[in-house]
């Protein structure tokens, strides 16, 4: 296994270099390393490898989602209210409503299925907005109005959301039945899961407080209890519906609002711990993919994600209607929120995993979203932020 290891943290990261110097995303060269020393081609990874692959990308995930907490300024949201809420959810609801009416037209699969890949494609990429986002800040691009922060939260709490509803889901397909009961306790699993991470947010912010630790032992701290957490998200839900991942997230953003210093510091040593993660995640992804079945589906699959878009595009500008945001920047909003990488390298390929009748299409739609979407959406970002936004001199 430290073969494997070695070979693609080593590969990754010169194909990630390698991609950044074709101003590409650096996740598609570590994706299509995967494909390339996967099992389906030159068979690099071992079968140890592959069996804790799914454990380490929950790692990656929580590393992105508590990156993007440390990052969020809830003050500043409050200068959009209503449409930074509505960015969370809606955008994300029309995709899956999209994908539901649009996948049986394309692929041969049921209602259900469908919205199974909807909840996996409906999620945008952390790994591509945040850093994007970051720098608008830095660069005052948009600040005024407080436009990365919208983004950057409702991409983040955007991906949660829609997790919650893929596990909801893909436990029903697996049961064989549509259940009413799981749709309903949605909203529930949302609440108690933003209390149970703001409850422990506000004790480990007093610890850190009090108890000098250097930062690097905080990072321990913090990813170590979000693991346990995580790792006994089935064993709460037995008592209440809780979704572990939004508790993580609100980890992050409770510690930037109660010591703002220490999350700043907090979050350059995640963005550290990233640049392994980012590896493992995407060359890990790509390493389950079926090359085969992605060639056979591979036009019908972007036709499908383009047509999708646009579902989502309406629900960015109907989530933005009565804002102070004029129509340039309604329209950078909706160009930023088609990345899609980090949550569909995270979750694409749990479907086939479980043995679902629709695994290979999901991760298939899943992969074919990252390769699509992602080098789209950054560069449509890096080269409109600065005609479509204002910058803020103050």
């Amino acid at each position: 296994m430290l073969n494997s290891f070695a070979i693609i943290l080593l590969f990754g990261f010169i194909f990630g270099a390698v991609f950044k110097k074709l101003h590409l995303p650096q996740l598609m060269g570590m994706l299509i390393l995967g494909i390339v020393i996967g099992p389906f081609c030159l068979n690099l990874i071992s079968d140890e490898m592959l069996l804790i692959s799914a454990d380490l990308r929950q790692i990656a995930l929580i590393i992105i989602l508590t990156r993007a907490g440390l990052n969020i300024e809830l003050c500043d949201l409050k200068k959009l209210g209503r449409p930074a809420v509505l960015m969370c959810f809606v955008p994300a609801i029309f995709e899956i409503v999209g994908m539901v009416f649009l996948a049986p037209l394309f692929f041969d699969v049921t209602v259900l299925e469908a919205t199974i890949i909807g909840c996996v494609t409906a999620a945008v990429s952390p790994a591509v907005i945040v850093p994007k986002m970051l720098k608008l800040n830095e660069e005052t691009y948009g600040t005024n109005k407080a436009i990365p922060q919208l983004i950057m939260a409702g991409a983040s709490v955007d991906d949660i959301f829609v997790i919650v509803l893929f596990t909801t889901f893909t436990n029903m397909a697996q049961n064989g039945k549509f259940d009413i009961k799981s749709i309903t306790t949605i909203p529930i699993t949302i609440i108690v899961g933003i209390a149970f991470g703001y409850i422990i947010g506000f004790v480990m912010s007093q610890i850190f407080k009090k108890i000098h630790l250097r930062d690097s032992s905080k990072v321990v701290l913090i990813l170590s209890i979000s693991m346990l957490i995580l790792a006994n998200e089935k064993t709460l839900q037995q008592y209440i519906p809780f979704s572990a991942l939004l508790s993580i997230m609100s980890i992050g953003i409770v510690i930037k609002t109660v010591i703002p210093i220490v999350a700043t510091r907090l979050s350059a040593k995640y963005s550290k711990l990233w640049i392994a993660a980012e590896i493992l995640l995407f060359v890990l992804v790509g390493a389950t993919v079926n090359i085969d079945y992605a060639l056979n589906a591979g036009i019908k699959t972007i036709v499908l994600l383009i047509l999708a878009l646009i579902f989502r595009i309406t629900g960015v500008l109907l989530s933005l209607i009565y804002t102070p945001l004029n129509t340039k920047e309604r329209l950078f909003t909706a160009l930023a929120y088609i990345p899609k990488a980090t949550v569909q390298a995270a979750i694409g390929g749990i479907p086939l995993a479980m043995g679902l009748a629709c695994g290979d299409t999901v991760l298939t739609v899943a992969v074919v979203a990252i390769l699509f979407t992602a080098p789209i959406g950054a560069f449509l970002i890096d080269i409109t932020y600065k005609k479509l936004l204002i910058k803020d001199e103050n």
